[in-house]
């Protein structure tokens, strides 16, 4: 088996064969550092361990469970993290109106909604959907995160205040 070449928030990245079948979150957080992405119940469903995906470049991005993906799943393709979402130390629309908006709490699950929220924002770009449409695409993209601390409608809040704000994202 070959070694397992991807890319991390721009930069490229190679995972020795032996590690294959290694959760895309423990090679996150062991072997990079990357310690932003949670782990939370590890079979996926809290969501917080997710992360993006982009298959090819013009592709739209898709939210992936970092927990259970194995690395062999990410073989080729752009993996996109809580910590590249920020550019050059100015933190994405989307962070400031979590953070603008007291969105969190413990902010434990924060980097699995920010990362479905960046999803859709990226989504919305290259297909808005109807202004009367928005409220339920915001709940099918983040309405199976899990927040211990019940923070739903201020993600959501903040989530809809910057696609109202961004332009072209509704029509």
């Amino acid at each position: 088996m070959n070694d397992i070449e991807f890319s991390v928030n721009g930069q490229s990245v190679t995972a020795p064969a032996n590690l294959s079948s290694l959760p895309l979150l423990d090679f996150l957080q062991e072997e990079l550092g990357l310690t932003g992405t949670k782990f939370g119940c590890g079979i996926g469903v809290c969501r917080a361990c997710t992360v993006a995906l982009r298959r090819r470049a013009e592709a739209p991005l898709e939210v992936l469970l970092s927990c259970s993906t194995p690395l062999t799943e990410v073989a080729g393709l752009e993996v996109f993290t809580i910590e590249g979402v920020a550019k050059d130390g100015k933190l994405h629309p989307l962070q400031m109106a979590i953070l603008e908006g007291f969105a969190f709490q413990c902010g434990y699950c924060t980097p699995g909604f920010v990362m479905a929220a960046f999803e859709l924002w990226d989504r919305l770009k290259s297909a808005p959907v109807p202004l009367r449409a928005l409220d339920e695409t915001i709940r099918k993209a983040l309405g199976g995160h899990v927040c211990r601390c019940t923070g739903y409608l201020k993600y959501y809040a903040a989530v809809r205040k910057v696609i109202l704000d961004e332009g072209g994202l509704v029509k």
